[in-house]
């Protein structure tokens, strides 16, 4: 790739975050929650560190991760609405959400996605009839297992991983026979009512293999999202892993080796 093609992609990435960030202060996503978010927050990360070599594009193998930080989720929005940007995903569909669970003081659970969170969580809930203790917010993706379940139930091959652990879906192939939405234990896939076939989240894929970040992840005010490529000891990612923090995976039980990760995850999450 010559320099003129990546100062075009610079030029253009530029040019939708700054988009991006217009609708936000516009009031369209939650503004009134991004507003009290310090300044240095804003500054989004673009590329990932150690990504590309002279060429732009990154050849060496990788091992990818991502990590979504609970602890600072504030529940805005702001990724679900970069996905449907970024995808044209149809209403009522969803490649990435995020859920609200509240807790009332006599320890009862209430779980909520109101439009998926697309419109931020700006409304308290009505119908919770205790006093709440508590509220957090959990960004739900595809969890991109090592050992996918999908990819084992789709007759026709169209579900695949690639040799850098990404699985994705061919829509040249798919069959939309639902055996891979029904297949996947985190309820991440679904069948586009437009193209006909099955579709999920792909962590960006087009974005990654140019050394870019998850168009979610280039966007989270908080630096809730991570991503990175846990073969790299530089990486941010990696030095997270390693921290003796709490570092969990969802249905750990179901033996799929997922590569999302989540740090301060709570027990009353499903």
């Amino acid at each position: 790739m010559d320099e003129l093609k990546l100062s075009e992609i610079r030029e253009e990435i530029q040019k939708d975050r700054r988009a991006f960030i217009k609708n936000v202060l516009g009031g369209t996503i939650a503004g009134s929650l991004l507003m009290v978010i310090p300044a240095g927050a804003m500054e989004f990360p673009e590329q990932i560190p150690g990504m590309q070599d002279e060429t732009g594009i990154f050849i060496t193998r990788k091992k990818f991760a991502f990590i979504v930080d609970i602890t600072r989720c504030i529940g805005c929005g702001s990724c679900c609405v970069a996905d449907k940007n970024e995808y044209k995903v149809p209403e009522g569909n969803y490649r990435t959400w995020v859920e609200r669970y509240i807790i009332d003081d006599h320890d009862n659970v209430f779980v909520d996605a109101p439009n998926g969170g697309l419109d931020g969580y700006t409304e308290p809930r009505e119908d919770v009839p205790n006093p709440v203790r508590d509220t957090f917010f959990v960004p739900k993706l595809c969890n991109m297992c090592e050992k996918p379940s999908c990819v084992q139930v789709c007759p026709v091959g169209a579900t695949f991983q690639t040799e850098d652990g990404f699985v994705l879906v061919d829509d040249k192939r798919c069959v939309a026979c639902s055996y891979c939405v029904q297949a996947c234990p985190y309820s991440v896939r679904f069948i586009n009512p437009v193209t006909k076939t099955a579709d999920k989240c792909t962590w960006c894929y087009h974005r990654v293999r140019k050394g870019l970040l998850p168009a979610c992840v280039n966007v989270c005010p908080t630096h809730a999202r991570k991503f990175g490529d846990l073969n790299d000891k530089k990486s941010e990612i990696y030095k997270i892993m390693r921290l003796p923090h709490i570092i969990s995976v969802l249905k750990h039980g179901m033996g799929n080796k997922p590569s999302l990760h989540y740090l301060g995850l709570r027990r009353e999450v499903v």
